[in-house]
């Protein structure tokens, strides 16, 4: 398949547009707050942090502990497609499936996420593993920015018109709010679902040098997993990325999904908790692609440490925010940097890792930040409910669960420093 060729790399960053809408509307929005406040009515603020803490942890731990197989197994039997559209439509019929559960059902609530998450983790496995071969090394950085930019305006556009049909349900000819919250979690596996056809499409897969199939390709994935592994332990640049990467961007997607339940935690309204998640995903629209020319100019690696120094300042200040303006700044610097960080952390390790077993890598890759995702919401939560027991203040222990983010951000950026991607090539020969 011909690199940079512009219909296969807008098809391939449509995916993102597809499956953006779970991660807005679903992950970072309305299951947050359906979850607490139906599913979880009349339970204390606190131990519902710690129940959605829990499901993402399950869901992270699954998605880690499988992610490298899945992808040395795709590598041997080209199948990164094939996987992706399994996942896909496995998280948009899960996120179907959430618009049926009842009020105080929390753990068939819980469940249904779970599985949902996982083909929202699992297909990126692949996605990002498909990078290879749609863009060149020269525009890499772009491309990457091109998917999370239309992931924040398609997500944000789905999200909008949600929150339109919970504002005004009668409107929609819906009997109330919850009505139409439910309806929503069905319009995203939909839309899921129909803007993942573009990648099935367009998208080639560049033949692996050893073909494999059925139970040869899955006895080869598991051979290669061990080997890749023993590569990685031998290859200090990787290695080193690789660490860096499972504590800061673990402290994004902890941000990601842990937002709206603290905010409610503090007092503010769901009204303002989506307005500031509206935000984020229309700053981070132009923002992600002003972060890929970024990149280009200053160097992606330069680019990651900003992003991180200010997720250090906001999770800090998020500590001490009182009002709605506050909350909106913060949302407002987010956006500026979330898709950035997301972006250029997948092109930079793209850059370092033998593309012909890209999907093996990314499975990795994914692996790392997933198992991060396991550690971060359990650590909100824990932290959340120890200090509030402690001290008999449940605010007090909220903002602790906050400050305590910055921790993630920072061990990763001092492992980020020495990361030297110029020795990659020496230790790939001598592994």
């Amino acid at each position: 398949m011909k690199l940079d060729n512009r219909k296969t790399i807008v098809s391939w960053a449509l995916y993102d547009w597809a499956n953006s809408a779970f991660a807005t509307t679903v992950m970072a929005g309305f299951f947050p707050l359906f979850f607490k406040e139906f599913w979880s009515a009349g339970a204390d603020v606190n131990a519902s942090t710690a129940r959605l803490g829990a499901a993402n942890s399950i869901a992270g731990l699954i998605v880690a502990l499988s992610a490298p197989i899945l992808g040395a197994i795709a590598d041997r039997g080209t199948s990164k497609k094939r996987f992706l559209v399994f996942f896909a439509f496995l998280g948009a019929v899960m996120s179907c499936g959430l618009s049926l559960v009842a009020q105080g059902y929390w753990q068939i609530a819980a469940a249904l996420y779970v599985v949902a998450t996982i083909g929202y983790s699992g297909g990126n496995v692949f996605y990002d593993a498909l990078i290879t071969g749609v863009a060149s090394e020269k525009k890499m950085n772009v491309v990457s920015a091109l998917g999370y930019s239309l992931g924040y305006l398609g997500g944000g556009a789905l999200f909008a018109v949600n929150i339109w049909m919970t504002l005004k349900p009668e409107t929609f000819g819906f009997a109330d709010a919850s009505a139409a919250v439910r309806f929503s979690f069905l319009t995203v596996g939909l839309w899921w679902a129909v803007f993942t056809i573009p990648l099935i499409l367009f998208v080639s897969e560049p033949p692996a040098p050893q073909h494999e199939s059925g139970f040869r390709a899955i006895a080869a994935g598991l051979a290669q997993v061990r080997n890749t592994f023993k590569r990685i332990r031998r290859n200090r640049t990787i290695l080193l990325f690789l660490l860096a990467y499972w504590f800061y961007i673990d402290g994004v997607d902890t941000i990601v999904r842990m937002a709206v339940d603290c905010g409610l935690s503090l007092g503010f309204k769901s009204t303002d908790l989506i307005t500031a998640l509206l935000i984020v995903q229309f700053v981070g629209f132009p923002a992600a692609l002003a972060y890929g020319y970024l990149g280009n100019r200053i160097g992606a690696k330069r680019g990651i440490f900003l992003a991180i120094a200010i997720y250090i300042a906001i999770t800090i200040g998020g500590a001490f925010m009182r009002n709605e303006r506050e909350f909106y700044l913060l949302a407002v610097a987010i956006g500026l940097v979330q898709g950035g960080i997301q972006a250029l952390s997948r092109s930079y390790y793209a850059t370092l890792i033998p593309i012909e077993e890209s999907a093996e890598y990314f499975g990795f890759y994914n692996m790392l930040g997933k198992f991060a995702a396991v550690l971060g919401p359990f650590l909100m939560g824990s932290v959340g409910l120890l200090v509030s027991r402690m001290s008999g203040d449940s605010d007090l222990g909220t903002r602790a669960s906050i400050v305590s983010v910055a921790l993630l951000f920072i061990i990763g950026g001092i492992l980020f420093c020495f990361v030297r991607p110029q020795d990659t090539a020496q230790e790939e020969g001598t592994a």
